[in-house]
């Protein structure tokens, strides 16, 4: 496991955790937070190092609501699993990756997900929702209606394996008669749950906000209808073109279900906005390359660090 630096000398810190509060005096009161994990498939792993750092820091969660792979690190983190998860992302290689996934053709999605549920169920069996320290709700969306559904009872592992199955890639779950799927298509960054959870200190894990930028309108003619290797052959694309564009099914899926959950985020943190957010810096890690693990991490962490003395000072006001 990553080794991380510590934090105890730094005025913020120790303030967070009491230490340079004078003699005989008590430390001031501080509000715990709730988290809204966002999704963001493989830079989800991103959500490890922000948890780290908030537990360095000293800094109490009280809730936790996640999308998508925020659900899975946000789930494991709250059952006390977060060193099994680290441990089994660390080792991902692509090679690993590739074992992991169940080609199912015939399904409703390309891979069936029962490995990779099985490896979760080796450290997750039997925990339930209300062994929980604390409330967590996982985010789905049921295909059938488009219904936000939040999932806060019953088994851990059926919840959390609901709010990842990306439609097309993974095959939906069926809980409690609803077919789920990943509730990046309707809620991708929770903060709505937490607001209504009563949380008064709010804090988003936005995994695209670096992603496109500001939303943009081009006028572009169409022109004529000219295929890739056309155009490859004419010179009015390059091979460096073409290779970025060669996406496979997968790919392009996943790149629209990409660009999906950064309009639907933006739409909905404008309307209801957190108290606070972090935003690693993430988009050069592409959505399927998770064994890019130690990256993502790191950069969740640096983020976190970076905004602890910001963080520590709403906690006191809001107090």
């Amino acid at each position: 496991m990553l080794e991380w630096a510590s934090l105890r000398n730094r005025p913020d810190v120790r303030e967070a955790n009491g230490l340079s509060s004078p003699a005989g005096t008590e430390a001031p009161k501080k509000t715990a937070i709730s988290l809204a994990l966002g999704g963001g498939c493989a830079r989800g792993w991103g959500h490890i190092g922000v948890l780290r750092a908030l537990d360095e820091a000293g800094i109490e969660v009280s809730m936790i609501a996640g999308t998508s792979i925020g659900a899975l690190v946000g789930g494991c983190y709250l059952a006390g699993k977060l060193d099994e998860l680290e441990e089994f992302a660390r080792s991902l290689t692509k090679r690993r990756i590739f074992g992991l996934l169940d080609l199912n053709l015939r399904g409703s999605g390309l891979f069936g997900g029962m490995k990779l549920d099985a490896r979760l169920r080796e450290h997750m069996a039997g925990i339930r929702f209300e062994d929980l320290s604390k409330p967590f709700v996982c985010i789905a969306a049921e295909i059938h209606t488009g219904h936000e559904i939040w999932l806060s009872s019953g088994s851990l592992t059926t919840a959390m394996r609901a709010s990842y199955a990306l439609p097309g890639v993974f095959e939906p779950v069926t809980c409690n008669g609803r077919l789920l799927v990943d509730g990046a298509l309707v809620n991708p960054v929770p903060v709505s749950v937490c607001r209504a959870y009563e949380q008064p200190l709010v804090v988003a894990v936005n995994l695209h906000y670096d992603l496109f930028g500001r939303a943009a309108v081009i006028k572009h003619s169409a022109g004529e209808l000219v295929l890739e290797k056309d155009a490859l052959r004419s010179g009015q694309i390059d091979a460096g073109h073409q290779y970025q564009t060669r996406l496979g099914i997968t790919g392009v899926m996943v790149e629209a279900f990409n660009i999906i959950q950064d309009r639907i985020s933006r739409a909905r943190l404008a309307g209801d906005p957190p108290d606070m957010s972090l935003q690693p810096k993430l988009s050069h890690i592409g959505l399927t390359e998770f064994h890019r693990a130690d990256e993502a991490i790191r950069l969740g962490y640096q983020a976190t660090m970076a905004q602890i003395g910001e963080l520590t000072r709403l906690q006191t006001v809001l107090a």
